[in-house]
């Protein structure tokens, strides 16, 4: 009995180191992104992932930061390798938590780096991707605020490169704010953007 109960206090002392380092870990690493130092996050979040290959969380925002980081790049070479080493790692968070509205939106963000980059080129292609991806969210967790969101910036988007009224869209953005109002992640580490962004696109919503 006394040699389970030590047992049981190692494994336990063990769990809570562990935890510990993977906090220490995840908030220097959003410190170093929030310090606009978007490189040495994502190596930090890779090294988490390394750490923690059950945990989805670190190659989500490891990937996320790849994937900011192109959106307006204009160097294909570097978009290339950028949204390549973001691909691999949604594919590493994708195998440990499959059908997660918040990866599944991340894929769907991918792919808007390559039509921002290229419409004319990646448009035909991974638009309907695109679309397909915030359907799927959309059925998985219709009250996620930033699937609500996306898909409405996306949809503004569209209806813009076609000289369409964005005017329909604006209260999905309305929605998705009202949702963000009442988001709860599930940690504190747990996806919680967007909400800014999307109050300043309603802001010229219909404009």
């Amino acid at each position: 009995m006394k040699h389970l109960i030590i047992i049981t206090v190692l494994l336990v002392s063990g769990f809570i180191h562990s935890q510990t380092n993977y906090e220490k870990g995840m908030q220097k690493a959003f410190g170093l992104w929030g310090n606009n130092n978007p490189t040495e996050a994502s190596n930090m979040f890779e090294r988490i992932a390394n750490a923690e290959p059950d945990n989805w969380l670190p190659p989500y925002y490891a990937a996320q930061i790849n994937i900011v980081s192109s959106f307006g790049e204009k160097d294909k070479e570097k978009l290339t390798a950028q949204l390549k080493k973001a691909q691999d790692l949604i594919n590493d968070a994708t195998a440990i938590s499959k059908d997660n509205p918040e990866i599944i939106v991340l894929q769907a963000l991918l792919h808007t780096a390559w039509v921002a980059f290229d419409g004319a080129t990646y448009g035909m292609t991974l638009s309907g991707k695109v679309v397909e991806l915030y359907t799927k969210a959309a059925q998985i967790a219709p009250e996620n605020p930033r699937v609500v969101y996306c898909k409405a910036e996306w949809d503004m988007g569209s209806a813009s490169f076609f000289g369409q009224d964005t005017t329909p869209f604006c209260k999905d953005l309305e929605r998705a704010i009202e949702l963000f109002a009442n988001f709860k992640p599930e940690t504190s580490f747990h996806p919680n953007w967007g909400k800014e962004r999307a109050i300043q696109i309603l802001e010229s919503c219909g404009k």
